[in-house]
């Protein structure tokens, strides 16, 4: 299964390298020249114990690519994650949601049909409805689903958290007109590795 992760920072490396550990291939989006020069050369802009380990070895396995465009990303892609920032706003300490809007708004400007777009970053309830929003307005003749698979990673325990969790936990549009089937789907059998584990897989919606 073809993946595309927006967002080459903390939440973006992890859960790529740990994705294409599962056996998926994980094209990386990301924008800066010089965190990608990095990235394409085998070099981590962040530490996390275990990652370099991991990265790498996926990396040489070809499940790891790496580009600056969310058009080239998402070429074959079954499913976009979006893992760009969300920084507080000074004054509020409200999570600052335009980096997560803009993404939103390029990928419907290349989206193909049957899309899963995927919120990993750390969001508020309603962002999802707002994602959905902005591509129906922009497509509104694209088929695509919205789902949110939020992270819980502790940083020095990212890898573990991520391979084996007690729990995974997927949001669902069941407002949808296929009730967050399709999207259930793919990331049912994204995270299918899990089932060895006897991971429990939380659905809501």
């Amino acid at each position: 299964m073809r993946i595309t992760i927006i967002g080459g920072g903390y939440v973006g490396l992890v859960s790529g390298a740990c994705l294409a550990a599962y056996g998926a291939h994980i094209t990386l989006v990301e924008k800066d020249p010089e965190r990608l020069k990095r990235l394409e050369i085998g070099e981590l802009p962040i530490y996390e114990p275990g990652l370099e380990a991991l990265f790498s070895e996926q990396k040489a396995q070809k499940r790891l690519s790496f580009c600056a465009t969310i058009e080239e990303g998402l070429r074959g892609s079954k499913a976009a994650f979006i893992a760009v920032g969300t920084p507080a706003r000074r004054g509020s300490g409200h999570a600052d949601l335009s980096f997560v809007y803009d993404v939103a708004k390029d990928i419907a400007l290349t989206a193909q049909n049957d899309l899963v777009v995927v919120t990993k970053s750390t969001v508020p309830i309603g962002t999802g409805r707002e994602v959905s929003s902005i591509l129906r307005t922009l497509r509104p003749e694209l088929r695509f689903s919205v789902a949110s698979n939020p992270e819980f990673l502790r940083e020095g325990q990212a890898i573990a958290d991520f391979m084996n969790p007690d729990r995974v936990i997927i949001g669902l549009d069941r407002n949808s007109p296929d009730k967050g089937l399709h999207a259930q789907k793919l990331l049912t059998t994204l995270y299918h590795p899990l089932h060895t584990l006897k991971t429990n897989l939380f659905l809501w919606g």
